[in-house]
């Protein structure tokens, strides 16, 4: 029995749980529907009042119509800043802070605007004149700021899609080389062979002079051998025909008369 009563109070937890946790899931949905739903009506509304204004603008006369005018300027500024912002936020993180300052200064224009709308339901004619430049004034600062922050936060995305397509074209031309890979190989061999026939005619030429080298120190070293072994003969070395000095002077026959008493041995004592 204490086993049954405790599974009994453990489903029973369990079963509240489950019913808290589906409340709160409807409470979350229901309040999820109701802001969307309500945002839908505001971008109703806002897209009524800029239709109404912009009849107004066309329809009407004197300062009704002008403060139609600044009112749908001023929105139209806005709202196409705000798309631009909201566009670009997912991919760049900085455009968040351009959309906190668009709030404060939707902020300010949700003021001006309020006074634009009661300053058109005003009967003094001589009061809007005198209220309707200030607001004007105030309006343009406003929407100048607004088309500062699209215009700069398109120029950005722009810079950064071209920065994007260079580098993506640069990849598509390095994949388009790798894939052809064919003409990198083809070209790699045509430099080989080139350079192999510039090595063999170098080796050639080297050997060609290397021949002549060899074949002029063997000549010039038959020269050398010529002269060494046999001598040019010379005007007085008696050799080729041609008389010695001896001869040329009339000095050979005493010479060897001379020579020829020198080899007499001797046959006793000098008489001295």
């Amino acid at each position: 029995m204490e086993i049954l009563g405790v599974l009994l109070v453990l489903a029973l937890l369990f079963g509240l749980g489950v019913a808290v946790l589906v409340v709160v899931g409807l409470v979350k949905a229901a309040r999820a529907v109701g802001e969307k739903m309500e945002r839908q009506e505001a971008k109703a509304r806002r897209a009524v009042e800029n239709v109404t204004l912009k009849a107004k603008t066309y329809t009407q006369t004197g300062p009704q119509g002008q403060i139609s005018a600044v009112r749908l300027r001023l929105r139209t500024a806005l709202d196409g800043t705000r798309q631009v912002l909201q566009g670009g936020v997912a991919q760049d993180g900085q455009l968040g802070e351009s959309l906190a300052l668009l709030a404060r200064l939707d902020a300010h224009a949700a003021e001006l605007d309020s006074e634009l709308r009661m300053l058109e339901r005003e009967p003094d004619a001589g009061r809007v004149a005198a209220k309707l430049p200030e607001l004007r004034e105030r309006a343009e600062r406003i929407t100048h700021s607004a088309e500062a922050m699209r215009w700069a936060a398109q120029d950005r995305m722009h810079r950064f899609a071209e920065e994007e397509l260079s580098r993506l074209s640069r990849e598509c031309e390095d994949e388009a080389g790798a894939l052809r890979h064919w003409d990198v190989a083809s070209g790699g061999a045509g430099g080989s062979g080139a350079s192999g026939a510039a090595g063999a005619s170098g080796v050639s030429g080297v050997s060609g002079v290397s021949g002549a080298s060899r074949a002029a120190g063997a000549s010039g070293a038959a020269r050398e051998a010529g002269g060494a072994g046999g001598a040019r003969p010379g005007l007085t070395d008696g050799r080729g025909g041609r008389p010695s000095a001896e001869e040329l002077l009339g000095l050979a026959d005493p010479v060897a008369k001379l020579a020829q008493r020198l080899r007499k041995p001797s046959t006793g004592p000098s008489a001295g």
